[in-house]
């Protein structure tokens, strides 16, 4: 019966415009969660098929040793289709040439995602093809060619075997940069391989097996092999194979994560400020109603049906304009980011009607708590009383619901704490900085006009409410600024962090004696480039203790890197690129002392600290070395960077080559076979290819969160319209009265005005101060970005948070000031 009778109360409330405000506000945050959710989960796995197709798989088993047979068995019977590559080392000679490179030999159905690139001659403009060599035919790449003076057509004698040169391979989708890969490539048919005869015990070959499919079936087969794994196998996806990948992915992760929370909190306050307008206009129903007989049990529980009703409706109307909206936004997404996106999964559903009960339960509830309890003396006197313990109990259950839902939807810890500390720390600032500040102007009186005097009395006397309104504003209008400018400043510094002139060429290999001749060579093609010293060493100890492999059990990262010769090399001046985190660079007077500065993620990785002492061994030597700073480094800049640097006079006495990075534009990329041939020596490395996917997609997720903040800034101006909304019913009854007494409209409309006017600036204000603080740190926390904001953004915010207010506000302001003095004081008795 209440169900009934909640259901058919529920239509009256809605056609009213009772019960509207707090229905678009659940709408809303549905929708915006919903369609965020959709479009989210598109983009991300269209961010993940990029980062496979740079992969050329879903999964790479990658082993020192041949892999067992049921590994590709079980993938098949999983509905996953694989393809097999070995890598390894060997002479090829072509015309009377040797040369040392790397063979890469692949199965007819590599690669499984992304594309080869070939072309005809070094040189020339490349093809793409889903298909490597076939059996009798290799593909040497540019570097190869360029040696050998190979074109296609050309002959190349492999172990045993002789094979026809039939392109120039351009690009490799699973083809990272690997220094350690001196040599360049050629690959070849696997069904060639046992032919050549290089394939003999003791031979050093990586095998690979690449496997491809559905998620479900990747996820199955991945469960099935993590039991399976070996010593020397390794299981490798997009999370953890390419960390050039995986640092876009993550930081494209973080993005979204941000305009998901926002979104919520936005929907939290604008929900809070809908609930308690609700309750403030149904406290005289709700007395009456207890005067009638009815107990606060059965009133709270017809409450409640109503607003269970309330947020199943609101569910499924924000689920369908949300996955109906997210379509709208994906044609604009495809034809901005040629993605070929899969369908969404139904997982945001879920999230969106999570949202809509922990917002009504969390915000509604309370409130409704307090409107089922509403003392029958409120007939007659116009109070209600303190919130009673339980309720404020009810609020803190609320915040503790959307603390967690914010660190769930975020997808990233750290940003999900970093949002609920800033904004919790934003509302409890904001409320005290606005009941100073109220206080304050309050007194500025003087001998205005009525106008002006009005409004700052009404300010004042109605503190309490202008401090939530501030409140909302501000937090509001900071989401909104961490929306737009803010957000457009970290996208401009993340694009901007791999510029379009980035290093798309490495040089390793340089002798002493060929530095200066080739930095000459360098100069006349017009390139400035830094040729910098580069030590191989290995680390055997950390503060006293000796490292291997087995020294870091649980981290197969670590391992890695234990076992792995360190390129260490000698600054004078910190390189550019690099920021310290903990410690202070060489003095220029600790020069030829045995110090060093460590790259922050390594010192975590291996566990070295501050004042540590590292014992490298370097062509026999060993050279001691005390930590005295850690620094971050920009990874995407394409520059040369060291884990390990010492000052000047340290390790110069080492045997040492030198390496330089530099970009080379395209018109000129004939110039690297040129230095090629003046320096045979020299291994030079191309990762132009690299560059322009890396690129490509950082402009993707850019342009995709462009879309995604669209429903966040929906969210941001239901919350200023309630938060406005709010603050004219309780102005109602006031004005009336004034009216009544002889005050003019246009005089109290001018008062409002001014009232808005300060509520306006002073969030605008406060908004502002904290999106700059906000923004700078989750950018350096979150992003890894040092974020280049202007100061032009607090007079601005302040500005517009005026206007936007005196905007909204001047549409209920009408409404108040038509409506007759004799009605609105019958209305409010």
């Amino acid at each position: 019966m209440i169900a009934a009778f909640s259901w058919r109360l529920l239509g009256r409330e809605l056609r009213s415009g009772e019960l509207r405000l707090l229905f678009a506000a659940l709408v809303v945050a549905v929708a915006a969660v919903t369609a965020v959710g959709f479009f989210g989960d598109r983009v991300r796995q269209g961010l993940q098929r990029e980062a496979q197709q740079m992969m050329g798989g879903d999964l790479i088993v990658t082993s020192d040793h041949p892999l067992p047979d049921r590994y590709r068995d079980e993938a098949l019977r999983h509905n996953l289709i694989a393809a097999e590559t070995m890598l390894f080392p060997s002479m090829v000679i072509a015309a009377g040439q040797a040369q040392l490179a790397d063979i890469k030999a692949v199965s007819s159905t590599y690669p499984l995602r992304g594309k080869l690139g070939s072309s005809a001659r070094p040189g020339e403009a490349d093809r793409t093809t889903d298909k490597g060599p076939t059996p009798g035919s290799v593909w040497p790449d540019e570097r190869l060619a360029s040696a050998l003076d190979l074109a296609a057509g050309g002959s190349v004698a492999v172990g045993n075997l002789n094979l026809r040169a039939e392109a120039v391979l351009t690009r490799e989708p699973d083809r990272g940069i690997n220094f350690f890969s001196l040599a360049p490539r050629l690959m070849m048919n696997l069904d060639d391989i046992e032919a050549t005869g290089l394939v003999q015990v003791g031979a050093r070959i990586r095998y690979n097996l690449l496997l491809a499919g559905n998620d479900s079936d990747v996820k199955a087969y991945r469960k099935w092999l993590d039991k399976q794994l070996a010593r020397g196998e390794r299981l490798e996806d997009a999370t953890n194979a390419r960390p050039e990948i995986r640092s876009v992915l993550d930081r494209a992760e973080r993005f979204l994560g941000l305009s998901t929370l926002l979104t919520v909190i936005l929907s939290a306050v604008a929900a809070a400020m809908a609930a308690r307008r609700y309750m403030q206009r149904h406290l005289d129903a709700c007395a009456v109603m207890r005067c009638l007989g009815m107990t606060h049990g059965r009133l709270l529980r017809f409450h409640a049906a109503l607003f269970l009703w309330l947020a199943l409706l609101a569910g499924i109307v924000g689920s369908i304009v949300g996955f109906a909206a997210h379509f709208v936004l994906m044609r604009w997404l495809v034809e901005l980011l040629g993605l070929d996106l899969p369908p969404a999964g139904w997982l945001p559903l879920a999230a969106g009607f999570g949202v809509a009960g922990v917002l009504l339960f969390g915000f509604a509830f309370p409130p409704l708590l307090q409107l089922a309890r509403v003392p029958t003396l409120r007939v007659l006197r116009r109070e209600l009383g303190p919130p009673r313990p339980f309720l404020l109990g009810g609020y803190l259950f609320g915040l503790l619901l959307l603390c967690g839902l914010i660190v769930g939807v975020a997808g990233d810890l750290r940003l999900g704490l970093l949002a609920v500390a800033g904004f919790g720390g934003a509302l409890a600032g904001f409320w005290l900085v606005a009941r100073l500040f109220i206080a304050a102007v309050s007194r500025w009186r003087g001998g205005a006009g009525f106008s002006w005097r009005q409004g700052l009395a009404s300010l004042s006397r109605h503190a309490g409410a202008g401090a939530i309104q501030i409140v909302a504003l501000s937090i509001g209008l900071m989401a909104m600024l961490l929306l737009t400018v803010v957000r457009g400043d970290l996208l401009t510094t993340w694009q901007n962090s791999i510029p379009s002139n980035a290093p798309n060429r490495f040089i390793i290999n340089i002798q002493p004696d060929q530095r200066t001749a080739l930095a000459d060579e360098l100069q006349k093609l017009g390139i400035t480039a830094e040729l910098l010293p580069m030590v191989r060493a290995r680390l055997v100890q950390i503060d006293g203790r000796a490292v291997s492999a087995a020294s870091y059990p649980e981290d197969e990262r670590a391992q890695r890197l234990i076992e792995r010769e360190f390129n260490l090399s000698w600054r004078a001046a910190m390189p550019e690129g690099n920021r310290i985190a903990a410690g202070q660079w060489f003095a220029p007077e600790q020069a030829g002392q045995g110090l060093a500065s460590v790259e922050d993620g390594l010192a975590k990785n291996l566990g070295i600290k501050m004042g540590d002492e590292l014992v490298f061994v370097v062509a026999g030597i060993e050279k001691r070395l005390r930590v005295t700073n850690l620094r971050k480094l920009d990874w995407d800049s394409m520059r040369v960077n060291f884990f390990v640097l010492a000052p000047p006079g340290v390790i110069d006495d080492a045997p040492a080559s030198y390496i330089t990075s530099f970009h080379l534009p395209a018109d000129s990329a004939a110039a690297a076979s040129e230095l090629v041939k003046r320096f045979p020596n020299l291994t030079l490395i191309d990762v132009e290819a690299m560059v322009r996917q890396l690129q490509t997609v950082v402009g993707q997720v850019a342009g995709a969160v462009q879309f995604v903040f669209i429903f966040t800034l929906l969210a941001g101006a239901i919350v200023l319209y309630s938060a406005l909304l709010t603050a004219f019913d309780e102005r109602r009854y006031e004005l009336a009265v004034m009216r009544a007494l002889g005050a003019q409209r246009r005089q109290l409309g001018v008062a409002l005005q001014v009232e808005l006017t300060i509520v306006g600036a002073l969030a605008g204000m406060f908004a502002a101060a904290g999106a700059l603080l906000l923004g700078t740190i989750v950018s350096r926390q979150v992003f890894q970005l040092d974020l280049d904001y202007s100061l032009w953004l607090l007079p601005v915010s302040t500005l517009g948070g005026a206007v936007l207010s005196v905007a909204i506000g001047w549409l209920g302001i009408r409404r108040l000031l038509a409506t007759p003095p004799l009605l609105a004081l019958r209305q409010g008795a």
